[in-house]
C-alpha cells in the first residue's frame, strides 16, 4: 500500500472485538476519513441512490454533498456501536449500489472503511490493504457487556446472531468465508492488545511492508 497515492485500507472485524475503534482510530493517524456501513446505509437510503446515479453524484462535486458526509460522520461517531444485525438477505441490487458507492469514495480519496465484505470489494484495488482484526471469545463478551450494558447471556446471544449473519451475508454475495485468511493482507487477534497498540502494529506492518516512502 503505499501512502503516498490513493489508498483505501477495508477492515473486516468480529462484533466485540473493538475493531471498529481500531478502524477509526486507524483513519485518525493516517489523517483520513473513516467511513462504515451504517453511514453508507444512512445515505443510499437518504437519497435512494440507484447505481447509475452514484457517479452523477459523485461527478458533481457539490459542497453540500461533502457537508453531508461530514454530517453523517459527526453524528455516528460513537466509541463502539453493536448493533444488532437482520437476518433478512439484503438484496443484491443494494448489495450492489453500496459496494460502487463505496469504490466510489475510495476513487475519491484515501480512507478507511469498516464492513462486512471489504475485502471482497477491493479484491482488485491496485492500492488495497485488507484487514481482518478478532478476538477470543471471552474478550469479546467483556466487552459486549461493558460497552453495550448487556448481560453474559444477552452478549453471548447477539454475538452468535451477529457471527451468524455476518458470515451468511458474506457468503451469499462473496461466495467466500469472512473467516479465510487468505482473503486478507494483514490478520490481527487484538485480545491481548488495546486498540491503540493494534493501531501501532498496523501502521509497523505498512512501514515495514512497503517501507516509509510507501513503496513496496
Amino acid at each position: 500500500m503505499n501512502k503516498n497515492e490513493k489508498f483505501v485500507i477495508a477492515i473486516n472485524r468480529e462484533v466485540g472485538s473493538g475493531g471498529h475503534v481500531v478502524g477509526e482510530k486507524l483513519a485518525e493517524r493516517l489523517g483520513v476519513k473513516f467511513y462504515d456501513k451504517d453511514i453508507i446505509k444512512e445515505l443510499t437510503k437518504r437519497f435512494n441512490l440507484s447505481v447509475d446515479e452514484l457517479e452523477e453524484v459523485r461527478s458533481s462535486k457539490f459542497n453540500w454533498w461533502n457537508n453531508l458526509i461530514e454530517s453523517y460522520m459527526n453524528r455516528y461517531k460513537v466509541e463502539e456501536r453493536f448493533a444488532i444485525e437482520s437476518t433478512v438477505a439484503t438484496t443484491e441490487n443494494v448489495f450492489r449500489v453500496e459496494s460502487d458507492f463505496l469504490k466510489q469514495l475510495a476513487d475519491d480519496e484515501s480512507c478507511v472503511i469498516a464492513g462486512r465484505s471489504g475485502f471482497f470489494i477491493f479484491r482488485d484495488h491496485p492500492n488495497a490493504l485488507k484487514i481482518f482484526i478478532r478476538s477470543k471469545m471471552e474478550k469479546r463478551i467483556e466487552r459486549m457487556m461493558r460497552v453495550r450494558n448487556l448481560t453474559e447471556e444477552q452478549a453471548v446471544a447477539t454475538i452468535e446472531k451477529v457471527d451468524k449473519g455476518r458470515e451468511a451475508y458474506t457468503k451469499k454475495f462473496a461466495g467466500k468465508s469472512r473467516y479465510d485468511a487468505r482473503n486478507y493482507d494483514l490478520v490481527i487477534d487484538i485480545s491481548e492488545m488495546t486498540e491503540d497498540q493494534a493501531v501501532d502494529l498496523i501502521m509497523d506492518y505498512i512501514d515495514k511492508t512497503f517501507g516509509k516512502e510507501g513503496k513496496k
